[in-house]
């Protein structure tokens, strides 16, 4: 996965894998989801990030935490 911040457009984007996007569906709030032709997720957009203070330009930090599925799936049930 990689993170992408275009501060020029003010777009944070997510590219969860390698795959040319076939469709693309904007949900509500200026977020984009793009498929690729497997129906399956490629990329994330949110758009207007800093206006929206969902991101602070200058401040960008990732934290990214792994976890067990099967945990989360058992604290669920």
């Amino acid at each position: 996965m990689r993170i992408r911040y275009d501060a020029e457009a003010d777009i944070l984007l997510f590219a969860l894998r390698d795959a040319p996007p076939v469709d693309a569906v904007e949900e509500p709030g200026g977020v984009i989801i793009s498929y690729g032709e497997d129906g399956e997720p490629v990329s994330v957009e949110f758009m207007n990030v800093s206006r929206r203070r969902l991101i602070r330009t200058g401040e960008i930090s990732v934290t990214l935490q792994t976890f067990d599925v099967a945990k989360v799936y058992a604290v669920a049930e």
